[in-house]
């Protein structure tokens, strides 16, 4: 698979998230290892316990980070499960953690049904162990149901006619790829500046089938209750809903610090040089 994954607000995370006497980092969606790896490099002394529910993600970190390999420890697991995850490997606290909600390159190159362009199944499950698929999301959720996720999910102001296309596309025939999925949308929206017409649906149907919300919550109210006083809790958002999810979350959680009353954002540099995190948010809240 070519391409590789860049970590987004790197130096933000580096700087503000882990600190010199820091003994264990919990990566919660390590990915392709990428801010793990910095991490690593700079402090000499931390360990790093990486988590993903991507299998073939785990076998990149695993090669990414083999010059580390005796300071880190990989785990095939949801971090909604962080807690009893970490609990079965005689963890009971850490001083930093970090969830990074967004996609890795390697899952929109990985002909999974992620990328507008994949002309390969519609399927856009991080767990492949998991049974609902987009397939089944497009193909078989009443138009009630498609309109309310790209509503709420996606935020989709087009929502009502979007969730009529494909009802009406799907009858001539199944709609199998993410292409086809795209090509149907462009039926509505039309492109207006660097934004795919279908990024909203997308989103709003990969939320679905992973569960996203529901996952981010259980996630992070996990780690607030296992990170050591003085520890500190990382966030990186893509879009609105997930950062006001999180936003909320630090602000009803009385045993923290917010170190971001406005979300870190990345400068114009790392925009150009990976346009992937022009829409990312960091959050940092600390355990008091």
């Amino acid at each position: 698979m070519n391409g590789e994954h860049i970590p987004v607000l790197l130096g933000h995370v580096i700087d503000n998230l882990v600190g010199a006497g820091s003994r264990l980092f919990i990566d919660a969606t390590i990915g392709g290892g990428g801010h793990a790896y910095h991490i690593l490099e700079r402090y000499k002394d931390i360990r790093v316990i990486g988590i993903d529910i991507d299998k073939d993600a785990l076998e990149i970190a695993q090669r990414r980070l083999w010059l580390f390999k005796d300071r880190v420890t990989l785990v095939r697991g949801n971090f909604r499960d962080l807690k009893a995850i970490l609990k079965t490997r005689g963890v009971s606290s850490f001083d930093a953690i970090l969830f990074d909600l967004g996609l890795s390159t390697y899952q929109l190159m990985g002909n999974r049904g992620f990328s507008f362009h994949s002309e390969g199944p519609l399927d856009m499950r991080m767990d492949q162990r998991e049974k609902l698929t987009a397939y089944d999301v497009v193909n078989r959720y009443t138009y009630g149901m498609l309109y309310s996720i790209l509503k709420n999910f996606g935020e989709e102001k087009k929502a009502s006619r979007i969730a009529r296309m494909i009802v009406e596309e799907r009858k001539k025939k199944p709609i199998a790829t993410a292409e086809a999925l795209s090509s149907v949308v462009c039926k509505v929206k039309k492109r207006r500046g660097r934004i795919h017409p279908a990024t909203q649906t997308f989103q709003a149907i990969r939320m679905e089938v992973n569960n996203e919300l529901h996952n981010i919550e259980a996630g992070i109210h996990g780690a607030i209750d296992m990170l050591l006083p003085g520890g500190r809790i990382g966030v990186i958002s893509f879009h609105s809903l997930e950062d006001r999810l999180v936003k909320n979350i630090f602000r009803n959680s009385p045993g923290l610090l917010i170190h971001t009353k406005k979300p870190i954002a990345p400068d114009m540099v790392e925009v150009r040089n990976n346009p992937r995190a022009r829409s990312a948010k960091l959050r940092i809240a600390e355990k008091i």
